[in-house]
Order: C-alpha cells, then structure tokens, then sequence
C-alpha cells in the first residue's frame, strides 16, 4: 500500500496542485470582462464567414478560437466572460498535464511535478492566466505537446493522431510553426526508412496552413524588417534569460509586472557551463533534445523579426510558451537523471519560495485587469446612455476611453452586438456604485459621446431675472442641470471656469471651455438614457447665474 501511494503520489499531487490553479484563477478572474483583443473578435468576427474566421490576426491564424467565441456567444451570450474563462482554465490545466507527462518520462516523477507546479502558477506569465484571448496561444501549447507525444510511439496510430494533432495546433495560432518544426526533426531523426511513412504528420498540417496563408495569411502586416533580423540574437537570448528568471521566481518586480532579465542572464550562463559539462562527459547531447531546441528557436527568431513595441522579450505573454521550451529542453539534457529522498525534499522547499514570489505577481496582474474591466464595463455604459445621440462613428479610442483596451469598438458596432448577444456594460446602477477611476472615465465618455456643447458670447451678459440661480464668487457651487440648452450669465470681471460631473464625486472630470467676464454661455445637455443630471461648477471671482434650459 505504501508503495502504491509512494509510487502515485506525484500524480495525486499534480492533481490537487491542478484543483488548486482551477479554483485561484477563476477566482482572480470572477469579475473580469473582455480585454484587448477579444474585443477586436467581438465587433469584427461575430458571424459565420470565411473571411470572419481566417482572416489573420497579427500574423496569426485564429480559426479555432473565432469559433469558439461564436459558440459562447450563441449559447452564453456577450454579458459575461466567465464561460470563455473556464475554458481556457481546461486548457491551461490540459498544457500543464501534457508537460508533466513529456518531463517524467526523461526525469522521473518528482522533477517533472515541481516543473508542471511552477507553471500551473507562473505569475509572471498572467496575461495568459488571466485574459481570455490566451485560449489562442495556450490551445496551441496542448495540442503542439500532444503531437509530440504521439510521435512518440512510433507506430500508425500515434502519427495519425500527431497529424490531427498538429492541425489543431495551427488551427489556435501560427505558434503551430515553432511545433511543426519540432515534429519534423522528431521524424527525421528517426530511421531513414520511416521518414517516408511518417511525414504525412507533418506535411498534412504545413499543406493546409499554406493553402491559408496563400488565401488569408499573406494579408496580414508585417513588421519584418533588417533591424528586426540583425537584433533578433539578442532579442533571442534576452527571451531566455527572461523565460529562465521567470521559472525561478527571480527578476519579475510584484509592484508593476515588468520582468529584468538581469538574473536570468547569470541563470543562463550558468546552465549553459553546467550542462556543457554534462554533454562533454557523456559524449554528446540527448537526441530528444533537438526537436524541442529547435523549435523553441523558430518560435523566438519569428518573434524577433516581427518585433513591434508591445512585443519586447519581457511581455508576460511570452513567457509562458518560453517556460514550456526551457523546461523541455533541460529535461532532455537531464534524460536518465533520478533524484533521492533528500532532493525531492529540497525540491518542495524551492518549489515554495517560487511560488510564493509568482503569486504576488499573479496577484499584481489580477489588480491590472481589474482595473480594466472598471473602465472597460464604465466606457462601455456611457456610451449605451448616450445612445439617443451619438455619432454612429464615435469611437471608444484610447484617447477617450482612456485605455487601450477596446480595440475596433465604435458606437454602431458596439450597438449591433449588444442588441444581439447582451451587453457586458455595468448597468446604470452599478455604474452609480462603481470605483472611482470607472465613474470619472464614465463623465468623460459621456461628455464626448453626447456631446456636450458650449457656445460663448462674449460681452453678452444680461443680469438674468426670475427662474435663474444666482452663483456666489469665489465658492465654487455646482447646480443641476437640466437636459437642453442652459444660459450661463458671468459677471463683468474676470475669467470662469466652468467644469462638470455627473456620476464622478468629489471632482469635476469634465472641463468647459473658460468663459471671460461679462460673456454669456450656451451649454447644451442632450437628453439621454439616465435620470441622473449633469452638476456644474463655476469657478469664479464674481457672481454668476445659470438659468435652465426652456
């Protein structure tokens, strides 16, 4: 019996380990909503075309995940993200399976648990973790080490599976690329005579992804470039240091996220003398190794080329495949190894202290999307109050959104899909109640989307009679006003600053154009879907009078 337990206790561990990363990431991720470039899929790739699912995204093929999130949203809807979330923890939960598999059987049980571990929370990687569109990028990952691993039986059913394999692969992303590579030199590695039986595993998936590329993927932008090419060494070796770092818990700041590769650089060099040394005294480097090398190579040379700012080597993102290739690769070079009672020990005792630093990054990453969503879910339902009104055009830019993070989300696109799926926006009353930074956003939104207008006529003050609120100088008071034009009376004197809120408080995120003394002001409020009015404050050193609309 405790032999039996002995002998499973990796896997029982991997298994509570996994059940642990399940239940901390949908936790994390209970309240986010779409990021980035989901929205992009969102109002662009809603429908069943051809050209919806194949056309590249950054260079990427993206078929499968387009389906997927047609799928959630027919049977979901677009209120929530949470369905997609789920998903993509079964696939980071499936990479983190298939790695456990692929190290054990060169290392042993217990290496290749605190490798699969250390992934499972690998904080510094949290956009993958943590954002919805990694289903991409982390689908490939699965079925890129599942191909491999069929070809590792070397018989007909195994390369059977390795070409559907592979073809799912490329059909999650054009990371599909760096696996291809890996499985072609799997094959060629082995017996002559087999190359002829066994390459249609990997001709099959190349075929297809050619006829999409000379269809669909030729269109998409490039960034290849001469610099990009004679920088892409450094970009490469950068990449390691930083993927190596990461694995280690070392060289990632928990305060901002952004990754040093100062300690992977001194990590890799001392790995490089260590296994050199082991190559030299055992005459040569494991075959295994090469597939994995090799492709972990094309992955970050393809990156290198098409380097744009966003893509540097310290992008979370990145380092979760590198995490993977590293791994593999010094598995294959520690091929044979086991480890005693005491290592297994020390190796609980280093698994913990990463951990402990990834989860403070992971934690880190969660306050980013965070703080997404609040402008995310506040832009999106200023613009649903200021629908009666706004431009078809208006666009949530960054400039007005205040964030990157709706890309491609303009007021009739945005319109059409809630119309259809639901909206993921808070609702009116949640906006009310929401953190500061997503009311401000809200204001500015509005201020913009409506639009508020002025119109200033100097030297036309007319002291105003009944019906008009008179503003005392120098106390700055706010009124409510009215939908409509309202006429703003300024004193002789000297300049007014006028400036607005609505569901901000304790500031006035809006600013008016100034108004010179003695002028006459037209503000104009359209009407719109919320009984909340706008508040106006004057800054003055004279009296004003704010009469309302009608």
């Amino acid at each position: 019996m405790q032999r039996t337990i002995r002998a499973n206790g990796p896997n029982l561990l991997l298994g509570l380990a996994m059940a642990a990363a399940a239940v901390l990431i949908l936790v994390l991720t209970a309240h986010l909503t779409f990021f980035g470039d989901c929205w992009e899929f969102l109002m662009n790739r809603r429908h069943l075309t051809a050209d919806a699912l194949l056309e590249p995204h950054n260079e990427h093929i993206v078929l499968i995940p387009v389906l997927i999130m047609q799928a959630s949203l027919r049977i979901f809807g677009m209120t929530s993200a949470r369905p997609e979330f789920v998903l993509l923890v079964v696939l980071l939960l499936a990479a983190a399976a298939l790695l456990y598999v692929y190290l054990r059987r060169r290392v042993g049980p217990w290496l290749a648990l605190f490798a699969a571990v250390v992934v499972l929370f690998l904080g510094p990687a949290y956009e993958v973790l943590l954002w919805t569109f990694e289903l991409s990028y982390v689908g490939s990952i699965v079925f890129g080490l599942a191909m491999l691993l069929a070809l590792e039986r070397e018989d007909q059913l195994g390369d059977r599976l390795a070409c559907l394999f592979l073809i799912l692969c490329f059909g999650f992303s054009s990371v599909g690329i760096a696996f291809a590579v890996a499985g072609a030199v799997a094959i060629g590695l082995g017996p002559r005579s087999s190359w002829r039986r066994r390459a249609f595993a990997v001709v099959v998936p190349v075929a297809l992804f050619a006829v999409w590329y000379a269809g669909w993927g030729h269109n998409a932008e490039s960034h290849l470039s001469l610099h990009n090419v004679l920088a892409s060494p450094r970009y490469v070796a950068e990449s390691i240091a930083v993927t190596v770092g990461a694995l280690l818990g070392l060289g990632t700041d928990p305060t901002t996220g952004s990754a040093d590769p100062v300690w992977g650089r001194a990590l890799v060099v001392a790995l490089v003398v260590c296994f050199g040394y082991r190559a030299y005294r055992q005459r040569g480097i494991p075959v295994g190794t090469w597939p994995v090398a090799a492709a972990a190579l094309v992955n970050w040379f393809l990156t290198a080329f098409n380097f744009i700012p966003g893509r540097e080597p310290t992008a979370s993102r990145y380092q979760y495949l590198g995490a993977f290739f590293v791994l593999m690769v010094i598995a294959n070079l520690l091929q044979g190894v086991r480890i005693g009672r005491r290592t297994v020990l020390a190796g609980f005792a280093v698994t913990a202290l990463i951990l402990a630093g990834n989860l403070v990054v992971l934690k880190y990453g969660k306050n980013f999307f965070q703080e997404q969503t609040t402008l995310t879910r506040s832009d999106t339902a200023a613009l649903e109050i200021a629908r009666p009104t706004v431009d078809p055009e208006f666009a949530l830019s960054p400039e007005v959104a205040g964030t990157g993070a709706l890309i491609d989300v303009s007021a009739a696109r945005y319109f059409e899909a809630i119309d259809e799926f639901g909206s993921p926006a808070y609702t009116q009353a949640e906006l009310e109640t929401a953190p500061p930074a997503g009311r401000r956003q809200a204001d500015l939104v509005l201020a913009q989307a409506l639009p508020l207008s002025t119109v200033i006529e100097p030297g036309a003050f007319a002291e105003p009679g009944a019906g008009c609120q008179r503003l005392p100088a120098g106390e700055k008071p706010e009124t409510a006003l009215a939908p409509g034009t309202n006429r703003i009376e300024v004193a002789p004197g000297g300049e007014a600053k006028l400036s607005l809120r609505r569901f901000a408080s304790g500031e006035y995120p809006v600013q008016a154009e100034a108004a010179p003394g003695g002028s006459a002001v037209e503000l104009t409020v359209p009407a719109d879907e919320s009984p909340l009015p706008w508040y106006l404050m004057v800054e003055a050193s004279q009296p004003a009078w704010v009469c309302p609309a009608g």
